[in-house]
């Protein structure tokens, strides 16, 4: 045996504790053939040799949740996202009409929702400068809308308009919508009015990201929200090796009718199956337990603390969703369950251990995600019902998305344990982590970068927020590859650098181990390989 590719000339941390740390790796056939010693002898004269330059090679990372499609193509409309005051989002909305006068719709995506006071957007804004067009933006978690007066018309919503369910249009006090919506109920019947881009765009889009993806080191994504009319687009881009990492699908289902849904799961999947070849896969269905904290809609035990009168919004009830996640867990689907707020996780756990109860053992491995604040009477149960906590690890810090509208919101104690994951993985929990992209940055080194330190890109605060949940980089790293991979059911082909499994890598400029903490964002990627196949 000769190695087709030979690494060598820096650190190859392996995650593999049987042996961490070796100076050579050979690939052959798209799998790691050798370590060491003995990956030096298979070179020959054919084999192509790349030089590590004295950085290090590690296994390359996962996203466990992501938003490709929705991301790649908001990217596409007007740029908001680094917007730092309101008038910026509004000047960047003029300039990008006036640019595109054949644009019916004006949209925008991830700008941060605490530019106004209490998250609270008013239409008049955005009237001053484009009247005549309707505007939809949506703040960087996806939760909460800002439309203009022409985008409310469009969608009838008026001061008669009932409150819509799993939705909050937010009112003036005369009952007008103000241009603020809340959640899906009050955001779908606008967003259903956006002309769709036509397949080639979304499919162009698609592709992009997954090269930003691998760019970045990933290799493989969980499309953490797929609708039925997305289904098409992900076959087509795969088509003739399109995409530069490996994906797999969960599928959206919604409370309203969701028994009369399953079919069409079900053959979506097996759609995506004969055609993804191995790099595609559906075996995921997506529920959204709850909103965020942000917008009020996360759903909590306890009233919040600026609204005593309100515990957020659970769009499922305990018993609809455990029927639910019961009935697509018979199918073979894994659950991927957003959830936000203590009752969000709580709910989620019910099912999930109801599904267990009533269907059986089984390697299900459900995934609740997000996992922002879990009561501590559940820490324990994520491991004695084998659920995947999959965090995102960049919102783990004291920025203004937590000072400005979470904390006030949920008070000193609940803020006190928001992120357990030190604490959940010290309870023997499972753990992955993903970047829930476009809400936050792709790259998982800057996600390492949080999790190890809880501090801001400036240091902030001394010490780490809540540092009693840091974690090392030995954890934080496992979290975006063997964690990812057992989400994947794929330990066995990805994830550690041995012997035999697939050559999914990454090359850094810089050994990680030797970089301070706080730094770790700034350390370049400079080659990503799947199954052995530069990606980049």
């Amino acid at each position: 045996m000769r190695a087709d590719t030979l690494f060598t000339g820096g650190r190859i941390h392996t995650g593999d504790p049987a042996r961490p740390v070796t100076d050579a790796l050979a690939v052959t056939a798209g799998r790691i053939t050798a370590l060491g010693a003995t990956a030096h002898a298979l070179r020959d004269e054919r084999t192509e040799t790349v030089d590590l330059a004295g950085g290090a090679l590690l296994p390359s990372w996962g996203d466990g949740h992501v938003h490709p499609l929705i991301g790649g193509l908001g990217l596409r409309g007007v740029p908001v996202r680094d917007c730092a005051t309101l008038a910026e989002v509004v000047e960047a909305v003029r300039v990008w009409a006036e640019e595109h006068p054949e644009a019916e719709w004006i949209t925008g995506d991830a700008f941060d929702p605490w530019l106004a006071e209490g998250g609270l957007f008013d239409a008049a804004l955005l009237d001053a400068v484009v009247p005549d067009r309707p505007v939809l933006l949506r703040t960087m978690d996806h939760h909460t809308g800002w439309a203009n007066s022409e985008a409310l018309r469009r969608a009838g919503y008026t001061a008669d308009t009932p409150e819509p369910a799993h939705g909050e249009i937010v009112r003036r006090p005369d009952g007008s919508p103000l241009g603020t919506l809340r959640e899906f109920g009050a955001l779908n019947p606008v967003l259903a009015l956006v002309p769709l881009p036509d397949l080639a765009e979304q499919v162009d889009a698609l592709r992009g990201t997954a090269r930003v993806l691998a760019s970045a080191g990933v290799t493989w994504i969980q499309d953490a929200w797929v609708e039925a009319v997305q289904v098409d687009t992900w076959i087509a881009a795969v088509a003739d090796d399109g995409l530069a990492v490996r994906a797999n699908l969960a599928l959206l289902l919604e409370p309203d009718g969701w028994a009369g849904r399953l079919p069409r799961l079900a053959a979506d999947r097996e759609r995506v199956e004969a055609a993804g070849g191995g790099r595609l896969t559906a075996r995921a269905v997506k529920f959204f337990a709850d909103g965020v904290v942000e917008s009020g809609t996360a759903a909590l035990l306890e009233p919040y603390s600026d609204c005593p009168h309100s515990h957020g919004a659970a769009n499922w009830t305990g018993a609809e969703l455990a029927d639910a996640v019961t009935a697509v867990d018979a199918l073979g689907f894994q659950p991927h369950i957003h959830a936000i707020g203590d009752h969000g996780v709580r709910i989620a756990l019910d099912a999930i251990e109801a599904a267990a109860r009533r269907n059986g053992p089984r390697a299900r491995r459900p995934v609740i995600a997000h996992v922002q604040l879990v009561d501590p009477a559940d820490l324990p149960r994520f491991a004695e019902l084998g659920v995947i906590a999959n965090f995102e690890p960049l919102w783990a810090q004291s920025d203004p998305l937590m000072t400005e509208l979470t904390l006030p919101r949920i008070g000193p104690e609940r803020g006190a344990r928001q992120y357990q994951i030190a604490a959940l993985l010290r309870s023997g929990a499972r753990v992955s982590f993903g970047s829930d992209w476009p809400v936050t940055r792709y790259e998982p080194l800057a996600g390492l970068a949080t999790a190890v330190t809880r501090q801001t890109p400036e240091g902030l605060p001394e010490g780490g927020w809540l540092p009693q949940e840091r974690i090392g980089l030995d954890e934080a790293l496992a979290a975006y590859s063997a964690g990812v991979a057992h989400q994947a059911f794929e330990e066995d082909a990805w994830g550690v650098l041995r012997v035999g499994l697939r050559a999914d890598l990454v090359h850094l400029a810089a050994d990680p181990y030797a970089v301070p903490a706080g730094e770790l964002a700034g350390v370049a990627v400079l080659g990503t390989w799947l199954g052995g196949r530069r990606t980049h």
